[in-house]
């Protein structure tokens, strides 16, 4: 049955005189900035937790799985506040206002002796005599910490769906084609950006000190956030849609309450929908929510107008399909958590580059901290030569004009995490084999005599991975969810992230306890060179293999990738409506 409703008429107006390319400086400003920021203190943040705070080593790795696990939860947050009440662009700024206040208490723990526990010549990396932190020292610290977490939770799941906004237009012949190409190479600028930036940061923060290495974030993040605003009058913005957590509370709610109650037939005029929708009949996944948009007794049901009486009891197909779209990829979405642990390896890395010959140039050393760039840098060229070379060839054999689906960049992705952790646990058995036979094993901040470069694979491999992983499950989310859902779709990835430094934390906190025994240094000790990281990595090469099995068969079970238009020109799989008599679902060319 056909209904009218003022709530359609008032959503995503978007005046298409904005947007365009001339906006894409402000967006991707503020999320270049916001990751140089961001990355550029992670970096090297392992070394400023020791050194200044003095915390173990497993400790210190833990903080900051935690703090990484936080930021990533927030856009899941933000993503149904943008989505649902505030719109993109509000969250973004607040998310931009909130990250500069979290970056300037950093910088004032590094400026104010008192922020800080007493210095501590920690030799041989024994803390053993040396003052730890107050609880208002780490509270001062973790405040910082929880301040740039909220703050990634408005940037991060907004900054790509609001950029998308510019640019989609439903219907458009080349739609597809330039939304999966700025998908790529905005990933792949602010990718640039951040490599450049952690080099350059991690540099001042070697030489200057972490007063004026701290400074520079925070100069970023006030950049970031005046050029953001500068574009505002230029933007398409999309307006909030009515409280998603609520309607999909709804269509649980109702379907319960009518779970006795039997399903029309797919041409029954029971289904309800709003007038001039494409979704007029629910799908075949899930079946059992479909009872939730079923009209039992018209004159009970609606109102004078034909709309429902009791959102609680009657909702519309289209409330039925967006929960159902969620629910349809988590299965898909929990394979990320694993290879988020491998792509979240930035403490053990830089520990072990301390005690590596990073001699670059001459006299010219790496710092420690910057060798992660070598990850960004091959996941930035990576994107390009995929986009611009690969796509067309692969393509001629696929059929795709994508080349290669994303659910197959996902699992490739997930394969070759695999790879770079066992070669990772391989030089680490080498570096420590060495140290050793060095007569380095009690003396953990002893230089051994290899050098520094034998981590680039590992970190290029890491690149590869998870620009095939990451952007794969971003792109796939895009064009499963209808408009409305975009953020919710982008934050998924950055839920993943967050289970996936809960899972790393788990992980270290599990095996710092477990493996310490008969008097042996845990595999995950302060010495690096009595522990056993090798072990370490690959214990994640083994729990990888197995996660990368299990997305085998959820990829398997999820189906076809093909797709169909929302009502808002979105797409959702459109293999699986049932026949119906005068179905206006078109197809969308993939």
């Amino acid at each position: 049955m056909e209904t009218t409703t003022d709530e359609r008429n008032s959503t995503q107006e978007l005046k298409r005189k904005n947007g365009g390319l001339r906006t894409m400086p402000f967006i991707i400003a503020n999320e270049t900035f916001e990751k140089v920021a961001g990355v550029g203190l992670q970096a090297n943040m392992i070394l400023y937790l020791q050194n200044e705070y003095n915390l173990s080593s497993a400790t210190g790795a833990t903080i900051l799985f935690l703090w990484l696990a936080i930021s990533y939860f927030t856009p899941i947050f933000g993503a149904f506040v943008s989505d649902s009440y505030l719109g993109r662009f509000r969250v973004i700024v607040l998310g931009t206002v909130v990250s500069l206040l979290g970056m300037i208490l950093l910088w004032l723990t590094a400026i104010i002796p008192s922020a800080r526990p007493p210095h501590c010549d920690q030799k041989d990396g024994n803390l053993q005599g040396c003052a730890s932190p107050n609880a208002a020292q780490m509270v001062f610290l973790l405040s910082s910490f929880a301040l740039m977490a909220i703050g990634a939770g408005g940037i991060r799941p907004c900054s790509l769906a609001f950029g998308a906004d510019q640019f989609d237009k439903p219907g458009g012949p080349k739609n597809d084609k330039t939304l999966q190409s700025f998908f790529n190479w905005y990933y792949a600028s602010v990718g640039m950006a951040v490599m450049v930036s952690v080099i350059f940061v991690v540099a001042i923060q070697d030489m200057a000190g972490w007063v004026v290495g701290f400074a520079v974030p925070v100069g970023f993040m006030l950049l970031s956030t005046v050029l953001f605003l500068m574009g505002s009058s230029r933007y398409i913005k999309v307006e909030a849609n009515k409280s998603l957590l609520s309607s999909f509370a709804q269509v649980i709610a109702a379907a319960w309450k009518n779970r006795h109650h039997s399903l029309p037939q797919n041409d029954s005029d029971r289904w309800y929908h709003h007038k001039g929708s494409n979704l007029v009949v629910s799908t075949e996944k899930l079946s059992f929510l479909n009872k939730a948009c079923v009209i039992k007794n018209p004159e009970k049901d609606l109102d004078s107008e034909g709309l429902a009486i009791d959102p609680w009891n009657l909702c519309t197909v289209k409330q039925v399909e967006e929960l159902k779209a969620l629910i349809t990829v988590m299965p898909i979405w929990s394979t990320g958590i694993m290879i988020s642990v491998t792509i979240s390896q930035h403490a053990f890395p830089v520990l072990q580059a301390e005690t590596m010959d990073r001699s670059f140039v001459g006299k010219a050393k790496i710092p420690a901290g910057s060798l992660g760039a070598f990850a960004i840098l091959t996941l930035t060229i990576w994107v390009a030569i995929y986009d611009r070379i690969l796509v067309p060839r692969i393509a001629k054999f696929t059929k795709r004009p994508r080349g290669l689906s994303n659910k197959q960049r996902i699992g490739i992705g997930l394969l070759l995490s695999c790879v770079s952790t066992a070669m990772a646990g391989a030089v680490e058995h080498q570096r420590r084999a060495m140290a050793i036979k060095q007569g380095l094993a009690d003396k953990p901040k002893g230089v051994v005599n290899m050098s520094a470069m034998w981590l680039v694979p590992q970190h290029c491999l890491t690149g590869v991975s998870e620009a095939l992983n990451a952007i794969g499950q971003i792109e796939f989310y895009y064009s499963q969810f209808p408009k409305t859902m975009s953020s919710i779709g982008v934050a998924l990835f950055s839920l993943g992230m967050a289970f996936g430094n809960l899972l790393g934390s788990l992980i270290v906190a599990i095996l710092s306890r477990a493996t310490r025994n008969d008097g042996k240094a845990s595999w995950v000790s302060n010495n690096l060179n009595r522990g056993h990281y090798d072990y370490y990595y690959w214990l994640l090469s083994f729990l990888s293999v197995l996660n990368f099995f299990y997305y085998l068969f959820c990829s398997k079970a999820y189906g076809s990738e093909n797709n169909r238009i929302w009502d808002e020109g979105d797409t959702i799989e459109e293999e699986e409506l049932g026949k119906q008599v005068g179905s206006p679902i078109e197809h969308a060319v993939v």
